[in-house]
Formats: C-alpha cells, structure tokens, sequence
C-alpha cells in the first residue's frame, strides 16, 4: 500500500522529455505516476536557489500546457531538485533592476500576472499539493498557499515565513489575503509584520501545513497526499473559538488590529512605511473576494516599492549577501578552532563555532572560568531547545564539539598541546591587556602550526602591538566581535601591515562560517565602528550640559529610529567599556578635535561608584529583573553638569547632533582607508551599532539626503557648536561632483 512505503515515492508510470529541451527553471522530467499524479521538480539551473520571476511564471504555463497535452493529470507535486530550498522569495535582483530604472510601475502587473498563472493552472481542476524541503520563504510561501496543500520535511532547514517587510516591501503575491486565511489573524500578523519564519512542527501546529514528516518520505507522503485530494477526501477544519472571536466578531476583529497597531507605532517609532501598507493590506482583505485583494494589494506593494525605504533595505540585503563570498579566496577550508578565554566573549565564539560545525577547543585558566563558559553555551542552546528553534539532540551535538581544556591540574596540557597541532585558528578573547595577551599566545605559538591564524579579539589594542610580541607575526590579525557574540551579526577583521593572505582567508573563512557578517578593517585605534561611535557618545556629555535630561535623550534617539537610545546603551555595554573606548580614542592623535566634548570623568564617576551598568545593577537607571526605573543619585549628578538650562533643545536639534558625528566620522574612516567601501561602512554601521537600519546605513543615508544637503547641515552644525562637525572632505568632494557612495 502506499501509505505504508513512504521511503519511496511511487515508481513513475510514464516520463517524458519535454519538446524543450532548455527549461531553465524546471527538471525537465516531469513524472507522472499510475495515479495520475503529476512530480514537477522546481529547479532553477541558473541560481543556486530557487526564485520567483515573470520568466518562471511563463514556463510553468508552458509546462503544465506541454504535461496536461499528453497525460491525464489527477493531480500534481510541487517539489524542488534543489538540496535545502523550496523557493527562497522573488528574484531580488529583478525587483532592484526595475527599481532603479524607475520601472516600479511595472511590478503592478508581474504580481497580478502570478495569480493569473496561477488560475490557468488550477483551471484544470486539479489539486495541487507542495512537498516542502528548506527555504520556503516570501513568494515561496505564497506560491505553497496557492496549492490546496502543503507537506514539510522535518529538517531542522525548512522553515517558512513572509519575510518582505525587512526589504521594506509586503508580500506580493496573495500573502496578506492567504496566510490569515489559513493561520488567522493573531498568528498571520506577527509573520507578516515581523517577518517571522516558523518551523515544520509550529507550521502543522498553526494550520499552515497539512502535516510534516522525515525528508527522506516527503515525496511519497506528498504523492499521497494528492491521490487523496484527487479522490475528494481531504478534510475540513473547523475554525477554532479563538479564531471566531478574532475574525468573524467586528469587536475582536477591531481590538486585534488596533494591538497590532499600537505595537508598529512602538516598534518602528513610524519609520518602516511597510508596516502600515500590511496592516492596510490585511484588514482589507478581510470578507473580500480575492481578485479586489490581490489588486489592493498589488498597489501598495508597489508603493512601497517606490519608497527610499525599501531601496536602503534591498541595498542592505545585497550587501550582506555580497559579503557571505570570502574577499580571499582559497582552495583551504577552515574546520577547527581554539577559543582563549572562557568568559561571555569567548564561551560566545565557541557557541556560534560549534554550532555551525566547527570543531571547538575552548580552554582557561581554570576550571571554574571554563565551567561558567560551557554552561553558558549549554544554557543558551537550552533556550533554543525550549522554543523549539532546534532538537534536543541538535544540542547536545554541539556542546560535545566542544572540547574543554584549563591550566590548572588535570587540565590535560598534553592533550590540548595535541589538539593545537591541528588547529586552523586559534582566537584569544581575555581581558584588553597587552601583556596578557602575549603571555595566553605565547603558551599556544609553540604548539600550533606555523599557518595556524593567532587572532586576537579586542575592541582597541593595536593589531601590530600583539603581532609584535608573537612569533612568525604575519599569521596575527585580529576578529573583533560584538557582545552578545551569539546575536550581534557583525565581525571586524582587521590586517596589520605585515598580516599575509593566506591568515586573512581563514580568518574571513572562520567568520562567514560562523554565520557573521564580516568587514576589513584598518588597523587603528577603534577599528572602525567603535572609532566611529566615540565622536558621537562624546555629545552625550555637551548635550546634558545644554540642558538634555538623560531621558529626553534616550527617547529622542529611539524618535528617530535607533533600536537604543545612548544612555541605555551606555548601561548595557557598561561605564567600564565606554571609559576605556574614550581614553583611547581621545589619546590618538590623529583624531584631531573630533572628540571634543568628551567627557570621561563623567564615566570615571560612575565606575568609582560601582555604577557601571546592567552588569552592576545600577547605572543610569536601576535594574530590577527585566525592569528598570531612573537611578535618581546619578539623575543629580547630571543636573550639577548642566550649564544652559534654559537651552530647551528640539528633538531635531538633539537628534542632528547626535547622529552626524557618527555619520561624519564613518565618512571620515572611508576617506582614509579604514574602511574598504561604502557597503562595508553601512553594514558595519547597521550591525555594529543599530545605525538606522531603514536607511541603510550612513552612506545610502547620504546618497537619499543628498551629499550638499548633508554637507550643508554639518557646516550649520560646525559654525554653531564649533570644528568637530566640520563635514568631512569626502563629503564635500561629493557634493561638488554631484556623485553617489553607491552607483
């Protein structure tokens, strides 16, 4: 029977080349059992995954015409030849094509033009079902809603959502009239608003598939699956309470969209028009048929299409997706790393190593540190564990790819010197001390091999300073990550003068593995996002004295799009770090007057008094569990530093401020060569500090501002407030060319 050979899928009754021997989306072979159901593989041979364009729609049509002509077709899979992809979305590189020839316009018609593919399929009668293995995201999910149902594989690679609203578009094809279709409302919004994936097993919980099994029987089940709608015994589900109330009561259905809402207006402070287009799309969609739908929604999906935001977005999209390709390349694949230093930084590289597939040493001194570090890794992994983002085995495969090692008695000395022998990179993240980073590399420089990577994760030290004290110094560069390790997606990587490229390739290649976006970076104090955000949490200090309450600031901040205001942020890193970012920064000469204001007694104050921040309970404000309230002793010792209290700064004002010395300097790291490219500032800029991701970084911020314009606000801002926002050269050299950062 077949229900009970689902290994296989049914030996194919009849196969056929197709009159075209170039399809250029499809196998090529379309099967068709003795059922008469009809196997169309969906591979795209041009790409490595699996996208949505107007060429596809067309050779579909084509397909199931040429298929139907010759068979008498019951019913059809959906299912792709690709390994780990059912349809990853449209084809970005044709939305940003007609974007920037100003054909957006256009996109009206390619999205109505999938539903009429669509109906000329389903105009046979037929049911189709889509067996989903992968990535089946944004137009390949709605794609899958298109069919009458869906099977997923259990592998921990499929997984399903609508992410367009991070491109700062909405779905285009059906996605706001189906999915709540399917789902309701109270699940469909957080999908679509947030751009949430969801994995097979909440998938099947949510209604979203019709059941979920082992890849290895997907086909079969699938196959199956379509003899039985092709027979007319698929089953109707009832709609739950919850859903009743939600939907088909005007009250519940009022509340709902109004939480909704309320929680767009406090999580995109206005700044993403996307959103809102959904909530519209939604709501409309609502008791309508779905011709109106598709049309109202089409509309805005081109809107949105024209917006500056979406254009920052897609160019954000594209940067990351140009930096997963390793600048160096080479045939050596990186496969094991030692990570120096147990504490949050390294127990956090060792945890985005491991679970990647690396093979993970992570030693220190003790075994104390080195318990705490892997218990902070397994306790990370468990929470994933409870939110079922990955399997309790999946977990405990990657806490045993760790190998632990310390100095102290029954450390194993002998076997870790073993393991070094074999290691690709080894990355030490102790305390920011000279000394003691050259005594931890000093105890492993001997034992690895002389290609083996010494890098170094420090947020200020000099690259060249520690490649001094090391033997063979060009394997030394150093791997600046963000703490949180596990969450923060950006990595620098930076070169001293002497660093060759075999170490850089093995260094980008441990990054990129790990999941990371990486950037190059010059070797100079602050690298580049933390060199860029001194100048700008140097205005803290001058803006309380203007008469900004802390408050004031950190609200006027999240006004304007950042995802933290900079009091908040200063708690969250602690007084400690920002203390020594601002010693070093204001002891580099080469930063010029471009740290003024700066006021590090401030800081010194709260570290004297244990005031450091979160990690202190007490900083700005005074932690309590998840909550917080003003920490009135530091509230007065800000209102003493106060000068102008009757200043009474606007918003803009604060916010203009603040942001373009952040902006100016990051123009200021490209000018000299800190920075490799413009993308790479803006991905540092997004990942590295929250910079205003809806404008895609500084300079894409500047290319939709205009360079004048921006040239213009700076020399306002310098003749009232003094040289330190004196627009740099570059931008000035822009805006006499009347040039872009990106083309």
């Amino acid at each position: 029977m077949l229900a009970t050979r689902l290994g296989r899928a049914p030996r194919a009754l009849a196969r056929r080349h197709l009159s075209s021997n170039d399809l250029k989306f499809f196998a090529g072979v379309p099967e068709v059992t003795k059922e008469g159901v009809a196997i169309i593989r969906l591979d795209n041979k041009s790409q490595k995954m699996n996208t949505l364009s107007p060429a596809l729609q067309d050779e579909a049509k084509m397909l199931w015409k040429e298929l139907t002509s010759k068979h008498d077709v019951k019913a059809a899979v959906f299912i792709s030849n690709k390994p780990d992809n059912f349809i990853a979305g449209a084809d970005i590189g044709m939305l940003a094509a007609k974007k920037k020839a100003g054909e957006e316009d256009s996109l009206r018609a390619v999205c109505l033009s999938g539903h009429a593919m669509f109906d000329e399929l389903k105009g046979s009668g037929v049911p189709f079902v889509a067996a989903i293995h992968g990535a089946c995201l944004g137009g390949g999910l709605e794609w899958a809603m298109k069919c009458d149902s869906r099977i997923a594989s259990t592998s921990p690679k499929t997984k399903l959502g609508l992410p367009e609203v991070k491109l700062g578009l909405l779905p285009g094809w059906g996605g706001t009239y189906a999915l709540p279709k399917l789902v309701g409302l109270t699940e469909a919004l957080p999908m679509i608003l947030q751009g949430k994936e969801v994995r097979p097993d909440k998938a099947k919980k949510i209604g979203l598939v019709d059941a979920v099994c082992d890849p290895a029987a997907l086909e079969a089940l699938a196959v199956q699956t379509a003899v039985q709608l092709s027979q007319g015994k698929k089953k109707q589900k009832k709609k739950s309470w919850k859903r009743w109330a939600t939907e088909d009561i005007s009250f519940g259905r009022d509340f709902v969209f109004k939480k909704a809402k309320e929680t767009v207006d406090k999580t995109t402070r206005g700044k993403y028009p996307a959103a809102y287009e959904i909530l519209s799309c939604v709501e409309n969609g609502l008791g309508k048929p779905p011709s109106d739908a598709f049309a109202f929604e089409a509309d805005a999906f081109v809107r949105l299409a024209k917006t500056s935001e979406s254009s920052a977005l897609i160019g954000l999209f594209d940067g990351i997706t140009a930096a997963k390709k390793n600048p160096y390349p080479s045939t050596t694949k990186p496969s094991s790393v030692a990570v120096l230093g147990a504490g949050l930084m390294g127990a956090g590289i060792a945890q985005v190593s491991a679970e990647k597939g690396l093979a993970v040493a992570l030693k220190d001194v003790s075994p104390e540190g080195l318990a705490k570090g892997v218990a902070y890794v397994a306790g990370n992994l468990d929470k994933k564990v409870k939110r079922r983002r990955m399997d309790a085995f999946k977990r405990n495969t990657i806490v045993s790819s760790i190998t632990g090692y310390h100095d102290s008695d029954g450390g194993n000395a002998e076997a870790f010197a073993k393991k070094a022998s074999q290691l690709d990179v080894v990355i030490e993240a102790v305390f920011e001390n000279l000394e003691l980073k050259h005594k931890v590399f000093g105890t492993v420089s001997g034992l690895v091999r002389d290609d083996c990577v010494l890098a170094t994760n420090t947020s200020a030290i000099p690259i060249e300073k520690v490649a001094a004290g090391i033997d063979k110094p060009e394997r030394v560069l150093g791997m600046h990550y963000f703490s949180p390790v596990p969450s923060m997606q950006l990595l620098e990587i930076i070169p001293h003068a002497g660093t060759n490229e075999e170490s850089m390739s093995k260094a980008f290649g441990v990054g990129i593995k790990q999941g990371k976006t990486c950037i190059e970076v010059a070797d100079v104090p602050g690298f580049y996002v933390n060199r860029a955000l001194a100048p700008m949490m140097a205005e803290v200090a001058p803006l309380f004295e203007d008469g900004v309450t802390p408050k004031q600031l950190d609200e006027a901040i999240l006004d304007l799009g950042m995802p933290v205001g900079p009091i908040t942020l200063l708690d969250e890193v602690g007084a400690d770090v920002g203390l020594h970012v601002q010693h070093t920064m204001l002891a580099d000469a080469t930063m010029g007057s471009r740290m003024a204001g700066a006021k590090p007694e401030m800081l010194q104050h709260l570290v004297d008094q244990n005031w450091k921040g979160r990690k202190d309970g007490k900083g700005f404000f005074v932690y309590k569990g998840k909550k917080k309230e003003p920490h009135q002793e530091v509230l007065d010792y800000v209102e003493k530093s106060i000068k102008q209290r009757d200043a009474e700064l606007t918003k803009e004002q604060i916010q203009d401020r603040y942001l373009s010395r952040f902006v100016n300097e990051a123009l200021i790291c490209l000018q000299e060569g800190i920075l490799k490219s413009p993308a790479d500032g803006d991905l540092g800029a997004v990942f590295g500090t929250g910079f205003l991701p809806f404008t895609g970084g500084p300079f894409r911020m500047i290319d939709a501002v205009g360079a004048q314009l921006y040239a213009d606000k700076l020399s306002r801002l310098a003749d009232e407030h003094g040289d330190h926002f004196a627009p740099a050269q570059l931008l000035l050299d822009h805006a006499k060319a009347g040039t872009k950062f990106h083309p």
